[in-house]
């Protein structure tokens, strides 16, 4: 095996959309196994990283204000 082969890297499998979105909302959570954590470098892109973590923060914050909304509403009541 000559330098150039033994360089190359080696190209990495893409992960599912429901793999992303497992892996940013365990990193949203704090809690992660190192089997785990390995899984998901070697699989998904930091352009998945970043899209999924963007969505689920969006989502999150939106929740967060609806869930406020309602408890001042019926609060009021």
């Amino acid at each position: 095996m000559n330098q150039t082969e033994s360089t190359q890297a080696t190209p990495k499998a893409n992960a599912s959309f429901f793999q992303v979105v497992k892996a940013v909302m365990w990193s949203m959570l704090g809690v992660r196994q190192q089997k785990g954590y390995e899984d998901d470098t070697a699989k998904i892109t930091l352009k998945q990283a970043v899209i999924a973590g963007i969505i689920g923060g969006v989502v999150f914050v939106v929740s967060m204000l609806t869930f406020v909304h309602f408890v001042i509403k019926f609060a009021s009541n």
